[in-house]
């Protein structure tokens, strides 16, 4: 528990790269404070590939991943809507609906963009949407802030309590390019899947903010 506390106040100061393989981010409270701030040094993404895993019980919307750069706050973000399937993906708004959402469930999030095809597109526990077109031509350019559990409605801030994640997080990577089915079905098992190479759940750089604890990844004891 020291330990854990010691990491805590660290982490809230400063961003040291760490390997957090078996472990979680836990939001246990509604806050338009608490947040992870993640760091890369990549600052022109020509696509995007991010996963993670995530555990709530909160029906309302709440935000998991929000990128946001000076020009855009809602550069690339994913958030879930309230009250049922819905999720809200921003390259340009567009809402993909039908999902099977469950509360209390661990479930595997995976958003794919491509600027050159103008495409986006969402798999929720293996199982993808439609591929959808957004606007072809536009890039992500930084600099770049990744904020995890909030909702960027400025540029590194205007959290809004009401869109606030609360529960567990892990496993959390991007990369610059496109996963294919196949490496996205991978991720969602578990399962010799390369990390990745914007942000690594192995080596993440990042600074805590408020209320967030790191734990120990829950899993089913057999």
């Amino acid at each position: 528990m020291k330990l854990l506390l010691l990491l805590v106040v660290l982490t809230s100061y400063t961003a040291i790269p760490q390997n957090l393989v078996n472990r979680m981010f836990t939001f246990p409270q509604q806050t338009n404070t608490a947040h992870v701030r993640l760091t890369t040094s990549k600052q022109d993404l020509r696509a995007v590939t991010v996963c993670l895993r995530t555990f709530t019980d909160i029906k309302r919307e709440q935000a998991f991943f929000s990128l946001a750069t000076p020009s855009i706050f809602n550069d690339f973000l994913i958030f879930k809507k309230g009250g049922g399937d819905g999720f809200d993906l921003y390259q340009g708004q567009i809402c993909f609906e039908g999902h099977e959402w469950k509360l209390n469930t661990w479930h595997s999030v995976c958003v794919t963009w491509d600027a050159a095809s103008g495409l986006i597109q969402l798999w929720l526990d293996g199982k993808p949407s439609s591929r959808l077109f957004i606007t072809s031509g536009s890039h992500i350019h930084g600099p770049i802030i990744i904020v995890l559990g909030q909702d960027q409605d400025s540029y590194g801030g205007g959290f809004d309590i009401k869109q606030s994640f609360v529960g567990m997080m892990t496993d959390v990577h991007m990369w610059d390019h496109t996963l294919s089915p196949c490496e996205i079905q991978r991720y969602m098992d578990d399962i010799n899947f390369n990390f990745g190479n914007v942000l690594n759940w192995e080596s993440l750089e990042f600074q805590i903010n408020g209320k967030v604890l790191i734990e120990e990844k829950q899993s089913l004891c057999y």
